[in-house]
């Protein structure tokens, strides 16, 4: 999945992955793709470890740049994320997030992504769902 032009304007423009420090990486399939994101003080917690909260952010941030990558010209928002984490991972470390197109419908893309410490540890795992729609001008 080719996410070039998506990252280029993820680049502009002010938004949570820049802030969590978020890295948008194109796959050779075309129902994959894949982030990493490098544990530092943007989105550890209080103890030193990766936030769950960032960890849900980094897989809805990366279906949302896979279903746009898939749907040009439209708007892609996620409306269901569900995850669990299952080991914690420490400042330092740099994780990495699949995700996998599991449907793709006009309206609906369901999203399984897995995100794995650097020794390739399963971290979480967590389910995206995605409302794709027209892209309108808003009015002002």
């Amino acid at each position: 999945m080719n996410v070039e032009k998506i990252k280029e304007m993820l680049r502009r423009h002010d938004g949570l992955s820049n802030t969590l420090g978020m890295e948008f990486i194109s796959t050779p399939e075309p129902d994959t793709c894949k982030a990493v994101m490098k544990v530092d003080e943007r989105n550890k917690q209080a103890f030193g470890f990766l936030s769950g909260g960032a960890s849900l952010a980094l897989a809805e941030n990366l279906a949302g740049v896979g279903s746009i990558a898939l749907c040009p010209g439209k708007i892609c928002v996620g409306i269901n994320v569900s995850g669990s984490h299952v080991k914690a991972v420490l400042e330092g470390d740099t994780v990495t997030a699949w995700g996998r197109l599991q449907f793709k419908g006009n309206t609906l893309h369901e999203w399984q992504i897995d995100i794995t410490d650097s020794a390739g540890d399963l971290i979480s795992t967590v389910h995206v769902t995605n409302y794709i729609m027209k892209s309108t001008t808003p009015k002002r």
